[in-house]
């Protein structure tokens, strides 16, 4: 009787880790700092993880594959440069939103293509899109800042980025809210969600089981490009014009997230609600850092560390 209990409790606490180690994260940064609780900085997180938390969610489509998407950043940076210099000719706002998504949505269909359809490895195929898609975003902005000029759309435009609902409530915690909830939808209540589990815990036998692997495997990559469009239009909002380096080293902070959620790299399994929690957890070792005046190269460092944790962490828990 006291083994089966002490094998529940170890299962509870291995299924909901995140949530254990995010309380802890609290109770010891607002030890550490009295500024770490205050409402003005727990906003500030929130506002921060944003953005982050939007490309993890759609990375995660390509981790519970089997694969990784490391080219998000470079999509966060080259849609907010086409955003930018829309906004900047006086677009209409929903044109501009429509145009990040279709850019994001066909830099996912080029990695989808060719990792599903010429089997090429995910890694490699990602690497070379950071790099085409860095380099397209310095010849478009011609290693330029694009500012955006005051009007009626650009004052539309900066509002998805810093504007609130209800006093209270900021535009992109908003549309991180959104996203998570749509995502969970897809992930946890349609067959396409069920299918991609499938593919990611074992493709060979997904394959025999008559699912369209490649199918699969290009669409997860399209979100992941789609979602990656949307962060750069909000990012680009928030901050107000597109920098030629914007979303550089991004793609680090959305992996890390959902590694540290629990999504598995082995592919499979993922908890999108968790992915949430491990991106607040980055975001919050961000903060503490930044009002400890932490030197941003030791915030490399740190998160290094953290990402390579979670992975052993991950490994335990699965052994």
């Amino acid at each position: 009787m006291e083994s089966k209990t002490t094998n529940k409790g170890l299962k509870f606490i291995n299924n909901y880790r995140q949530v254990i180690i995010l309380l802890a994260e609290i109770i010891i940064f607002s030890l550490i700092s009295s500024r770490f609780l205050s409402v003005g900085n727990l906003t500030n997180v929130l506002k921060q993880v944003s953005i982050n938390a939007i490309l993890a969610a759609g990375v995660s489509f390509a981790i519970i594959l089997g694969g990784i998407d490391i080219s998000i950043g470079s999509v966060v940076g080259f849609t907010g440069a086409i955003a930018a210099a829309l906004v900047v000719r006086d677009i209409p706002l929903v044109v501009v939103i429509l145009a990040t998504l279709a850019i994001g949505a066909v830099a996912g269909l080029i990695n989808g293509v060719f990792i599903a359809y010429f089997d090429l490895q995910p890694m490699i195929v990602t690497l070379a899109t950071l790099s085409v898609f860095r380099g397209a975003t310095l010849v478009f902005t011609n290693g330029a800042t694009v500012a955006m000029s005051k009007g009626a759309c650009a004052a539309s435009f900066k509002f998805l980025g810093s504007g609130r609902i209800f006093g209270f409530l900021y535009m992109p915690v908003l549309i991180m809210a959104l996203v998570f909830i749509v995502v969970y939808y897809v992930q946890n209540k349609t067959s396409f969600g069920r299918h991609m589990y499938a593919v990611g815990g074992n493709e060979d036998a997904a394959y025999l089981s008559g699912l369209n692997v490649r199918k699969i495997k290009l669409m997860c990559h399209v979100i992941c490009g789609i979602l990656a469009g949307l962060a750069g239009a909000v990012m680009c909002a928030r901050v107000g014009s597109a920098q030629p380096t914007a979303g550089e080293s991004y793609e680090m902070d959305a992996i890390a997230a959902c590694v540290v959620g629990g999504t598995s790299l082995r592919g499979g399994e993922g908890r999108i609600a968790m992915t949430l929690v491990g991106a607040i957890i980055i975001g919050m070792i961000n903060n503490i850092l930044n009002i400890m005046n932490v030197s941003s190269y030791w915030q490399t460092i740190v998160k290094g560390v953290v990402i390579l944790a979670a992975v052993l962490m991950d490994r335990k828990s699965n052994n």
